[in-house]
């Protein structure tokens, strides 16, 4: 099936831009590994350009525009970007399936998530208008004081390639929902959509500048505005290298950051589950997306009673999952997104059988497709708590298996890494399920499932997943300064030179 790629420049100030030195970069399909168009590359100068236009925009008329508006106001723009994307559901699917390598069922369901989240931010831009001067109670009657939350200003938004449009809209929506000014720069490695939401708002109205979209190189683009001294806050999304660079530029301007940094998340099987069900979420956990999931549930810390029925189930199980380029009907596992990563992935592959492991599943490219950048679906037993496999996140479709024989020694092992974004449990025993949960070292804890996501729900982890917290109300108080105001309301003097103990 041939898709045309739009041809884009960068989106500064409502308005298509050239970038000023003219360069762009080559999109590669990673099903194919043929370049099928390309995107603009920004450098420090366009970032420059962009700031410059988010600030216009957020002081512009004194915020009434934008900043200082009703929530009302700023959830007409939302929503009307929420029913553009519905619109455009199909055409928005079929450009990340080939962008991302993600299988088309798969994008589709993302689309759907990201006009969702635009429409749940709008409820909450809505009722941002009723919780302005929020009382504070007081123990002297002589001051009254509330709380204004107010926009932080200009932020700054750097977003992964395993969900384009979707990572994007994360921070987008409840950035826009709270008044705030945007500059988004997404993964070089998948932009298309991201630029496509570009066009989206210019069609809907955006005010110009209240996001500003730049495609290139993280050196070239997201370095400069992760350390631009009128960007007010960074929100990023990728790996663990990369986000301790953002911290470092910011603290260089002390300038707040929110971090989601991956993580090698477990999933604990116990010996009374249903294999059948228990395998279809462990094998979702893990391979769903190409196995390119910062959450993914890719430890799998089984019960050694269960083990050998369980693994060969799983090996079943997967000899007959459909791999093959993306937009083919019931793909269930496409390309990982590059050569780099195709490469990163065999790599780890390779090092867990030389440093003694067993590839039970998998572990190679899939006969009958001669490129792109496809991994069968890996499973690898015989693994040691010091293995490589088991500490680094390998982004990709690799499970490594363990086994336990008490609860205290699942929890052990799962809480053995340095990551501590999501993890699972399945078990028909719920009191059970409720004690490894509060055990679980992580920010997100699945009981009998993985994965699920909402954007009422809060997400984000502990260790070096990173901090902060995205979607949800979390999601908005990110981008949302509180302010108190004290007022002093009695008629009599202060008296502070008559009466020190007054403080």
């Amino acid at each position: 099936m041939a898709i045309s790629l739009p041809t884009r420049q960068l989106f500064i100030d409502g308005e298509w831009r050239e970038p000023v030195n003219k360069n762009r970069i080559p999109i590669i399909n990673p099903a194919t590994e043929e370049i099928i168009g390309d995107i603009p590359a920004a450098t420090a100068e366009d970032v420059n350009i962009a700031v410059e236009a988010a600030r216009k925009a957020f002081f512009r008329n004194g915020g009434k525009e934008w900043a200082s508006a009703t929530g009302a106001h700023r959830a007409k723009y939302l929503r009307a970007i929420a029913a553009k994307i519905t619109e455009k559901k199909t055409e928005l699917a079929k450009l990340e399936a080939i962008d991302s390598g993600k299988p088309l069922e798969e994008a589709a369901w993302d689309i759907d998530d990201v006009a969702g989240c635009f429409d749940y931010y709008a409820d909450l831009a809505e009722a941002l208008d009723s919780k302005q001067k929020t009382p504070v109670s007081l123990p002297m009657e002589t001051f009254k004081c509330h709380i204004l939350r107010e926009p932080i200003g200009v932020v700054g938004l750097i977003t992964p390639w395993n969900y384009p449009l979707l990572m994007a809209t994360w921070k987008v929506a409840p950035a826009l929902a709270a008044g705030c000014t945007a500059i988004l720069k997404p993964s070089e490695l998948a932009s298309v959509t991201c630029l496509e939401l570009g066009e989206v708002c210019r069609e809907v109205g955006l005010p110009p500048g209240v996001l500003n979209i730049l495609t290139g190189w993280g050196p070239d683009a997201g370095a400069p505005l992760a350390s631009h001294p009128h960007v007010d806050k960074i929100a990023f999304t990728g790996s663990n290298a990369t986000g301790s660079k953002i911290m470092s530029a910011a603290a260089q301007v002390v300038k707040p950051v929110t971090l989601e940094l991956g993580g090698k998340s477990p999933i604990v099987v116990f010996e009374d589950v249903d294999l059948d069900k228990a395998a279809e979420w462990t094998l979702f956990g893990c391979f769903w997306t190409n196995g390119q999931i910062c959450s993914a549930t890719s430890r799998l810390i089984v019960h050694e009673s269960i083990s050998k029925a369980f693994l060969d189930k799983l090996v079943k199980w997967c000899e007959n999952i459909k791999i093959s380029e993306p937009l083919e009907e019931g793909c269930r596992l496409g390309p990982v997104v590059s050569r780099g990563q195709y490469e990163k992935v065999m790599k780890f592959i390779s090092t867990a059988k030389e440093e003694g492991a067993t590839i039970v599943s998998g572990g190679a490219r899939p006969q009958h497709l001669k490129r792109g950048y496809f991994i069968k679906p890996t499973i690898i037993s015989d693994v040691k708590t010091s293995m490589q496999i088991w500490r680094e996140e390998v982004f990709g479709p690799v499970l490594c298996v363990k086994t336990f024989s008490t609860e205290e020694e699942a929890i052990e092992l799962a809480n053995d890494t340095q990551y501590g974004l999501g993890s699972a449990v399945l078990s028909q025993d719920l009191e059970r399920c409720e004690r490894m949960t509060k055990a679980f070292q992580s920010g997100i804890v699945w009981v009998n499932c993985s994965q699920p996501c909402f954007s009422q729900a809060p997400w984000g982890g502990k260790k070096r997943s990173g901090f902060g917290r995205e979607l949800g109300e979390w999601g908005l108080d990110n981008y949302l300064n509180v302010k108190q105001v004290t007022q002093y309301v009695s008629n009599d003097e202060w008296g502070w030179y008559k009466s020190p103990s007054k403080l």
